[in-house]
């Protein structure tokens, strides 16, 4: 499991969770399963901006981006090659 990978699953652990383990993979919708809700979404997306000094536009609010690990690995690595940052 990559460091991105890793710190998502902390942050949705501790935060969405409530500490409990997580027996989610990481293609599965954190909406579907109910792991995060629409108020969840805004809080994830202000950790992601602070932990990856990244800007996250409206129009990028979309499952597509958002909705899982794997989405959002995808989304970040995208979001830091446009700033020339590192994975």
């Amino acid at each position: 499991m990559n460091e991105i990978h890793q710190t998502l699953r902390s942050f949705i652990r501790e935060n969405f969770l409530f500490g409990q383990e997580d027996t989610f993979a990481n293609d599965d919708s954190f909406l579907s399963l109910g792991i995060i809700d629409s108020t969840g979404v805004l809080e994830l997306v202000a950790f992601l901006e602070s932990e990856y000094q990244i800007a996250i536009a409206d129009e990028e609010l979309v499952p597509d981006n958002l909705d899982s690990i794997a989405n959002l690995t995808q989304f970040i690595n995208a979001k830091r090659a446009c700033l020339g940052a590192t994975t």
